[in-house]
C-alpha cells in the first residue's frame, strides 16, 4: 500500500510530497476512530532507557523532517518513539533558494540542501509548550546564516536558553553541509565554545531547580580519522552527554544515478542507502574510542541496517530517508530490536 502512495507521491516535487503527506496524515487523524487504528497496526512501545530518559522504542525521527514541531502526534501515531525536531535557530529564516531537495530514486537516497529553513525558537516554543506528555523530543540548534562562526556560541545558547523548559534533550548541529562555514564549527576550539557555553546555561537552570537536560553533538560522517579523534577529545574534556553520529555527506561515490543528474542538482548532503555503510564505519570507530552514549542516523532504510547500527555500539536509531522509503512499515519493524 505504501508503495503504491509513495509512486502518486514521486509526481511532485520532494519538498510539496513532504508537506502533502503529512498534512493529509494530520487531516485523516481528525476522522474518528482513524488515529486509534493507525496506533493499532504501527505503535510497538519497546521502552528503553537513554541518558536518564525513557524513550518508547529505539526509534526515532531524525531532525529536519518535523523542523517546527509541526507534526509530533502524527509521527508519534506512525510509530516512532521520540521526535528530534529543528534545526531550530534564534530567528525565522527561509533557508536556500528552491528546488532544494533532490531524489535520487535508484539510488533510495536524497540530496538536500535546505539551509536550516525554520520559523526560529520563538514560534517552535509556542508550539512545544502544550504538547502532550510522554513523547521525547529533541531539540536540534543551529546558528543563523547571517551569524558570523566567531559569534555562533551565542545563537546556540539563545536557542537551548528559549527551548529548555520543552525539549527532553538538545544536539548541537555543527555539522550541516547547507550553511556555509557552519562544519568549520566542528574544530576543537570552536566547539569546546559551544558547548563550555551551553553546559554553563544547564548549571544555572538546575541551580533554579529545573531537570538535566542531556547535550548531544551531531557529527558530519566526512572527518578525517584525526578530526574524530578531536571530537572524541572534546567530548571527553566537557563531559558531553552524547554523540549523533552521521550527519548527510557531501560526498557522492558510488552512485547509480547518472553522473550529469548528479552535476545538475548540485551542492547539498546525500543522504540514505550510499551512506549506510560509511555511518556504520564512524560509530564502530568512535565506539572503538570511547564509551559515550550515541545514537546512530545515516542510511537505515532496512530492519538489518538498524540492527546493524546496534551491534557497531549505538544506543538508538532514527530515520529520516528510509521513512521517505520505507514509511511506517519500517518504524514498526526497527521498534521490534
Amino acid at each position: 500500500m505504501y508503495k503504491i502512495l509513495l509512486r502518486l507521491l514521486f509526481f511532485l516535487s520532494p519538498e510539496n510530497a513532504h508537506y502533502f503527506t503529512m498534512n493529509f496524515i494530520r487531516l485523516v487523524c481528525y476522522i474518528p476512530g482513524v488515529k486509534v487504528i493507525l496506533r493499532s497496526i504501527y505503535k510497538n512501545d519497546k521502552p528503553v532507557d537513554f541518558l536518564g530518559i525513557k524513550f518508547k522504542n529505539k526509534v526515532g525521527m531524525a531532525a529536519g523532517f518535523d523542523k517546527n514541531a509541526n507534526y509530533l502526534e502524527e509521527l508519534e501515531t506512525l510509530g516512532f518513539g521520540s521526535i528530534e525536531i529543528g534545526t531550530v535557530t534564534p530567528k525565522a529564516q527561509p533557508g536556500n533558494d528552491k528546488p532544494r531537495l533532490f531524489r535520487l530514486v535508484k539510488d533510495k537516497a536524497l540530496i538536500n540542501r535546505m539551509g536550516f529553513n525554520n520559523e526560529g525558537m520563538d514560534k517552535v516554543y509556542e508550539r512545544l509548550r502544550n504538547r502532550k506528555p510522554g513523547l521525547v523530543i529533541g531539540g536540534n540548534i543551529g546558528k543563523n546564516k547571517v551569524t558570523p562562526n566567531e559569534e555562533a556560541a551565542n545563537d546556540y545558547a539563545l536557542c537551548f536558553e528559549k527551548l529548555y523548559d520543552v525539549c527532553d534533550y538538545f544536539v548541537i548541529n555543527v555539522s550541516s553541509p547547507n550553511t556555509p562555514g557552519l562544519r568549520a564549527l566542528q574544530d576543537k576550539d570552536e566547539l569546546q565554545k559551544i558547548i563550555t557555553r551551553l553546559h554553563s546555561l544547564r548549571e544555572d537552570f538546575i541551580h533554579q531547580g529545573k531537570d538535566r537536560k542531556p547535550v548531544l553533538l551531531k557529527i558530519a560522517p566526512d572527518l578525517t580519522t584525526q578530526q574524530f579523534d578531536e571530537v572524541i577529545e572534546v567530548v571527553h574534556s566537557t563531559h558531553l552527554d552524547g554523540i549523533i553520529a552521521t550527519n548527510t555527506t557531501i560526498g557522492r561515490e558510488n552512485l547509480i544515478t547518472p553522473e550529469s543528474t548528479i552535476e545538475s542538482i548540485g551542492a547539498g548532503g546525500l543522504s540514505g542507502a550510499p551512506l549506510t555503510k560509511r555511518s556504520t564505519e564512524v560509530i564502530q570507530y568512535l565506539r572503538s574510542k570511547t564509551a559515550v552514549p550515541m545514537i546512530a542516523t545515516g542510511g537505515i532504510m532496512t530492519q538489518e541496517d538498524a540492527e546493524e547500527k546496534l551491534n557497531a555500539g549505538a544506543n538508538l536509531v532514527q530515520l529520516y530517508t528510509g521513512f521517505v522509503y520505507g514509511g511506517p512499515a519500517l518504524v514498526k519493524s526497527i521498534a521490534k530490536l
